[in-house]
């Protein structure tokens, strides 16, 4: 007797496309039928709704091991604060996001369904890629999006907290992921009157109005951000 088919579907999403400070990273999984109803089963599901809590934590990153044992391709991008205030500047950030969702299904083996999550994000790319569905909340669509998700979070956790562990001997603990919140105002404001500047893990191209009265009306925010081609160098 036959055994039912097994198709495999690429996912893709991103973790801190939203924060102030730290990198923003995305994910591509490759699982196939049988993994995904296995890590189902286990309790995957998007990666916020495992919470900040350290328990939440600790099961987001046990998931992450699953999905890592079991997937037939597992792959992560970490994107640099200097990276994103460049393209944001040029009005490229949703275009940098698909360069790398292509990146993604270039290296990943062949499947017979990629699926996103952002339909005007990641919806361009389905003339390229006739396979590719694209889809807010994308990950109620498919295992695959929250493995992407989760893999993505965990990611960005890990650096998130070493970035919170190098400031905290100076200002105490930075809380709340890097997200434009009172704590992380707070700490952004205290770092500025004590350098005159924002630190290397801030976005310069995320509005930083509460910084006007520290800073000064000439600062300019994107003073230090290097272009990848010539150095330090305002960029047009």
């Amino acid at each position: 007797m036959s055994g039912a088919i097994v198709r495999s579907t690429l996912g893709i999403d991103e973790a801190g496309r939203g924060p102030v400070l730290g990198p923003m990273v995305l994910a591509g999984v490759v699982l196939d039928s049988k993994a995904a109803r296995r890590l189902t089963r286990a309790g995957l599901r998007d990666s916020k709704a495992y919470g900040s809590t350290p328990q939440g934590r600790a099961q987001r990153s046990a998931m992450a091991g699953m999905v890592i044992e079991l997937a037939r391709f597992a792959a992560v991008r970490v994107v640099d604060v200097s990276v994103i205030d460049r393209r944001v500047r040029r009005g490229e950030l949703n275009v940098l996001e698909r360069e790398i969702a292509a990146d993604f299904i270039g290296r990943a083996p062949a499947v017979d369904r990629i699926v996103t999550d952002g339909k005007s994000l990641f919806g361009p790319l389905s003339g390229l890629y006739p396979h590719l569905e694209a889809w807010n909340r994308g990950e109620e669509r498919h295992a695959a999006v929250a493995a992407a998700s989760v893999l993505a979070k965990v990611r960005r956790d890990e650096i998130f907290s070493r970035i919170a562990c190098r400031y905290e001997s100076m200002f105490g603990r930075v809380e709340g992921g890097g997200y434009v919140n009172a704590r992380t105002r707070a700490f952004l404001c205290e770092y500025a009157r004590r350098f005159g500047r924002l630190p290397p893990e801030a976005r310069r191209s995320w509005p930083h109005w509460y910084l006007a009265d520290i800073l000064g009306p000439s600062f300019d925010p994107y003073a230090d951000v290097p272009d990848e081609r010539e150095g330090q160098l305002q960029l047009l």
